[in-house]
């Protein structure tokens, strides 16, 4: 089986899954995030190098406060617990999103996370927080506008290359398989730029409802795919690039 090298996933349906036990809204996403652990352990294990998860959006700030700030509870438990993962299984992380929109005191979670790990030689791990593929688009031109203007960069030398190196994820090569839970079927501003030659697959279970077994089968799918670029076929054992 060809392992897709990075997969991205839309962490879809915690809210539905909690509506389904009789359950608070926040049940859903503690659950949800205890799979993203288990999801990180079994994608490294089957040989996916790169795992991208969309956690907490630039619209999520418009759902209800109560909803907002149990999330941001959560997320500053799991920054600990990130830490211990990542340590346990040489995972190193990597948060996108403008870092600017959230508390100092996740700020500071977030740099000591990415410090800690950033040797690690185990699965790459991408967490999208205040993160919006507009948003990312218009912070890169701004600053790459910026470089412009003070002469450090000039307007031949802007290539697709170049402009990468100002997104949020630069040195990490694009998604080649995408993962919507819940059965939404849409991509919600998630890595506008970087799924351009992506494949998608949108499973039916909730996210706390993901498995290996559904990874497997997202794969699978992925597998039976004919991936050309430019109308060339895609090799196994060639990475695309663009």
């Amino acid at each position: 089986m060809n392992i897709p090298r990075h997969v991205a996933i839309i962490l879809d349906g915690n809210g539905r899954y909690a509506k389904s036990k009789g359950m608070p809204r926040n049940y859903g996403h503690v659950q949800g995030s205890k799979v993203v652990e288990i999801i990180c352990e079994e994608a490294y294990k089957i040989g996916i190098q790169y795992l991208t998860v969309y956690a907490f959006s630039t619209e999520n700030w418009n759902r209800p406060k109560e909803e907002v700030d149990a999330l941001m509870k959560l997320l500053r438990n799991y920054m600990k617990t990130c830490l211990k993962t990542a340590e346990k299984n040489r995972m190193c992380v990597k948060v996108l999103g403008d870092k600017t929109g959230l508390d100092e005191d996740i700020r500071k979670r977030i740099f000591e996370l990415e410090e800690a790990t950033k040797f690690n030689d185990g699965l790459h791990f991408q967490i999208a927080l205040n993160y919006g593929g507009r948003d990312e688009i218009l912070r890169a031109s701004k600053q790459l506008a910026e470089d412009i203007a003070n002469g450090s960069v000039m307007l031949n030398q802007i290539t697709e290359d170049l402009f990468e190196s100002y997104l949020d994820t630069k040195g990490i090569p694009d998604p080649d398989l995408l993962i919507r839970t819940c059965n939404e079927q849409r991509i919600s501003n998630f890595l506008l730029w970087q799924l351009a030659y992506t494949e998608f697959y949108f499973s039916e279970v909730t996210w706390p409802e993901f498995t290996k077994g559904e990874l497997l089968k997202a794969i699978t799918s992925y597998n039976q795919r004919n991936r050309k670029f430019g109308n060339v076929k895609e090799h196994d054992d060639v990475k695309k690039s663009h």
